[in-house]
Order: structure tokens, then sequence, then C-alpha cells
């Protein structure tokens, strides 16, 4: 089989028969071509000449029980278009992901990947399907129930304020200097560690992923004793790690917006912050976190001096440390014109 039949053979087995043009397929499907191509590109695809032939029937049959959900009262047409982007924007790093974890292994030193192991790529991508389709339905189903367990357990147990979360960042100490030396199967095994680690340390205590950030993990706790737990447990885990460098953590408790999988607001912003002032090792924790975790017996808090951020004027910070530890690491106490503009540092990680 040669590359072009490889992939004409995936194109059938994926989508089916590419027979359809854009305003074909939204004929056939009964939705005005305008709302077709709004639905496409929230989904993240690029646009489609009106005379290439791009679209099967499959297509055409997505997009009319799109339509009849949306005729039914079923779903909102914003609120449909907000799903395709984050519906897009999952799977699309899903399937990055599965072609970029094969590929790197068949690069050679020059970087290249012959013809013939190309050809095997695709072939063994359409192999894959009937076993990761419903994969990917079953781990929907179960992050959908446990979303809604989490929205019912915050509306419905006393002496929680709704929508008050817990947000932290852990970053990797120094990473980016050590990724420079790395070759590109290296620096790959290393994200792959940073990552394996944080998914073994988070969902374990409670917590979720919220993101992975490059050499940084976005997560979200509701309690707050269970967060500190995440904190501390992830800086022991890097700090005994033989592969990669200690992490430090910055921890926030409070109002947050839950939009598109991701969250926004002050709470989450403060703890981007944290995260980028405190020292290897080290956890730093806002006022009302520290509050909320007083009289913990296996948890000691030392205030710091406060310090002023940048947009967030004079804060109060702790360092968190298990009791009986040695005498933890202090943060780094920032100059005023330093404490100004410590923030994202350049690396997209802005809030909302």
């Amino acid at each position: 089989m040669t590359l072009s039949e490889a992939l004409e053979s995936l194109t059938r087995a994926l989508v089916g028969d590419l027979v359809l043009t854009p305003v074909e397929v939204a004929r056939e499907a009964g939705v005005d071509l305008e709302r077709a191509r709004r639905l496409w590109r929230a989904l993240g695809f690029p646009p489609v000449p009106d005379e290439e032939r791009a679209f099967s029937r499959s297509d055409a049959a997505i997009l009319r029980a799109v339509r009849e959900l949306v005729e039914g009262g079923a779903v909102d047409p914003q609120v449909l278009v907000q799903l395709a982007r984050v519906t897009g924007q999952s799977l699309a790093r899903l399937a990055e992901a599965q072609i970029a974890s094969r590929t790197i292994l068949l690069e050679t030193n020059a970087g290249k990947i012959a013809t013939a192991d190309w050809t095997a790529l695709v072939a063994g991508t359409e192999s894959l399907i009937p076993s990761l389709e419903p994969l990917v339905a079953y781990a929907w189903r179960r992050h959908l129930l446990a979303a809604v367990c989490r929205l019912v357990a915050t509306e419905t147990e006393p002496h929680r304020e709704a929508g008050s979360v817990v947000a932290g960042f852990a970053d990797l100490v120094g990473f980016t200097a050590i990724s420079q030396q790395l070759s590109a199967r290296q620096l790959a095994a290393a994200v792959d560690r940073f990552e394996a680690l944080a998914y073994e340390h988070i969902p374990e205590r409670g917590g979720r992923v919220v993101k992975m950030i490059g050499d940084e993990v976005m997560f979200a706790c509701d309690a707050p004793a269970a967060a500190a737990e995440i904190a501390l447990g992830l800086v022991e885990a890097y700090a005994g790690d033989d592969v990669l460098p200690e992490v430090r953590v910055g921890l926030a408790s409070g109002p947050a917006l839950s939009w598109e999988g991701d969250l926004y607001g002050p709470t989450v912003n403060l703890a981007s912050r944290l995260v980028n002032i405190a020292r290897p090792g080290t956890v730093l924790v806002s006022q009302e976190l520290a509050e909320q975790l007083e009289g913990a017996n296996a948890l000691v808090l030392r205030p710091l001096r406060p310090l002023t951020l940048k947009g967030m004027g004079r804060v109060h910070v702790s360092v968190l440390r298990r009791a009986g530890v040695g005498e933890e690491k202090p943060a780094r106490q920032l100059r005023p014109e330093e404490s100004s503009r410590s923030g994202t540092r350049g690396r997209g990680r802005k809030r909302g």
C-alpha cells in the first residue's frame, strides 16, 4: 500500500467518502450555510472553499442531528457553539498527542521519517479506531458524571460558598534551561514524567488537573486540606525524582469562574502570581487559604511580610509545610519594584 492509498483508506474509515461541498452538506442537513461554517470554525477547523468536496454523508448526518437538537429546544445555539469550541480543543489535543507519541519514535537523528514509516503510521492509526473510540466516549461519560457530582456537592454542602475553589499551580524550577540540553525524545520523556507525577498525585488526593501548561500544571480542589496535601505531595514527589527538578507551588482559595473547562478570576490570578515568587521546593498560600487551614495538626503555616503585587495591591501570604519537617526554604522576598511586575513572565498564563 502506498502512502496515498493509506491516507484514502484512513479518510474513509474516519469520516467516509468525501463527496459533498460546503454548500451541499449544509443543504442536505437543512442548515444555513453560515451557521454550518460557524460550527465548523468553533470545532477548530480552517475554512473550506465552496467548490471543494471535503465532506461526507456522515458530516451531513451529524449536522442534521445538531439542527434537530437546536430546533427541539434541547440546547441553545450559543451554548452549542461554546460546547463545540471545548470539544474541538480537547479532541484536537488528543489527536495531536496520539500522532506525536508515535512520530517521535520514528524520527531519525536528522529529524526525518521515511515514507514507508509514514505509510505504516497512517495504516496503524486506522487499526486503532475501533479500540480508541469507545475509550473516548467512556472517559467523557465518567467526566460528565464527576462534573455533575461536584456541582451538586458545591450547592448542597453546608458552609460552602458557591463557586469557591482552591486553585493551584505547580511549576518545574529551571526546566526551560534544562530543556535546551535535551533531544526531542529526551524532552518528550521528561514532559511525560512530569505529567505522570501530576496525574498520580492530584486526583489521588481529591483534586483535578485543569490543564498542563508546558512545564507547569494547573489544578483545582474543593477542599482546602486536600489542596494542601496535593501541594505538599507534589513538592515531595518531584524532590525525590531522579529525572526532574524540584517544583514550587502557589495556592489560593476563593471564588472562581468555571468556563469551557478552565478557571478564571482573581483567585486563579493570585495562585499564578504566588507560584512565581515561591522558592524551589516550597508552597505559598494565600491569606484566605491559610485561615481555612488553621488548626490542622499536620500542617505548619509561617506568615511572610506582606507583598505588593501589581493589579492586586497588598497581599498576605504564608509558607506551608508539614509539621515535624525541618525549617522550610523561605520564599524570596520581593523588592517593591519586583513585586509590582511579578506575574505571568511572558508564558501565556494570564488569567481572566
